[in-house]
């Protein structure tokens, strides 16, 4: 099991300061031979990238366009304009490797961000692929991104059940991706900032080894973002582990948990914080 630290943000707002702290894990599981996942966890942005095409071309996919985000994280404000530059350049990249890529390389794309840019701030949910961002609000699990995948599509013409989806052929076919085409852009959910709230990003390794019911679960026996997060692993490595498995958990407000190592960012320096690729 890697290790896993909890990593805190205070962001100072006009009616006071909202505190974050956040951890991230990435995991090869138990049948993949390499990790084609990347994962940052940077304030104000919590990406996972998911890669697919070939044993090189998903891992070349998604740590290039994760190094292309981690460079909108370091600017000046995450904005959906700077993002979809970003994948441009992310598509440019992979391209760029003709030796290990072709045409049916890409990675998902899905996260939240923070945008401090209006007079209110908000959360901003991305979403390109089938990873997914949870919101437990008030004691309920939400999925806030829907899945681009053959699947859901079926289920969103009533033509499949969602538990005629756990297992149909095609579940792991993704119908958008960064890589396969030029002018991809994320699906975009604006949330409001609420005290209280825990976000789950997460590649489709974690939602095929545990439901709903149970990313809910260790929410709720963990509130500290380092022991859910490892909760998760392990509970998704024990019920077979089949893909990569990567994680975020992200709270807003909570208070530290006693085995976390305080972050030393600031609101002048944000780029001291925790990312994995």
């Amino acid at each position: 099991m890697p290790d896993v630290t909890t990593r805190f943000h205070t962001v100072s707002l006009q009616d006071g300061d909202l505190e974050l702290s956040w951890a991230a894990v990435t995991d090869v599981g138990k049948r993949r031979d390499n990790n084609q996942d990347a994962v940052l966890a940077q304030f104000p942005l919590f990406i996972i990238a998911d890669g697919m095409g070939g044993h090189i071309g998903g891992e070349i996919a998604s740590s290039r366009t994760v190094a292309r985000m981690e460079a909108v994280a370091s600017g000046a404000k995450v904005t959906p304009r700077e993002i979809e530059k970003a994948i441009k350049l992310a598509v440019k990249d992979i391209a760029s490797h003709p030796g290990s890529t072709d045409d049916g390389t890409g990675t998902t794309l899905t996260g939240v961000y923070l945008d401090l840019g209006g007079l209110v701030p908000h959360w901003v949910t991305l979403n390109i692929g089938d990873s997914r961002v949870y919101l437990l609000r008030d004691g309920r699990l939400a999925q806030v991104t829907t899945d681009h995948s053959v699947v859901q599509e079926l289920i969103a013409a009533g033509r499949l059940s969602p538990e005629e989806a756990e297992s149909h052929p095609y579940g792991n076919v993704i119908t958008r991706a960064v890589g396969p085409s030029d002018h991809v852009k994320p699906d975009y959910v604006r949330l409001d900032v609420v005290e209280g709230d825990r976000f789950v990003v997460c590649s489709d390794g974690l939602t095929k080894e545990l439901t709903d019911y149970g990313i809910q679960h260790f929410l709720g026996e963990h509130a500290d973002p380092g022991e859910a997060v490892a909760a998760m692993l392990e509970a998704a490595l024990e019920n077979g582990g089949r893909d990569n498995i990567s994680i975020i958990v992200l709270n807003v407000g909570s208070a530290p948990g006693e085995d976390a190592e305080p972050d030393d960012e600031s609101d002048d320096d944000e780029s001291d914080a925790d990312s994995a690729a």
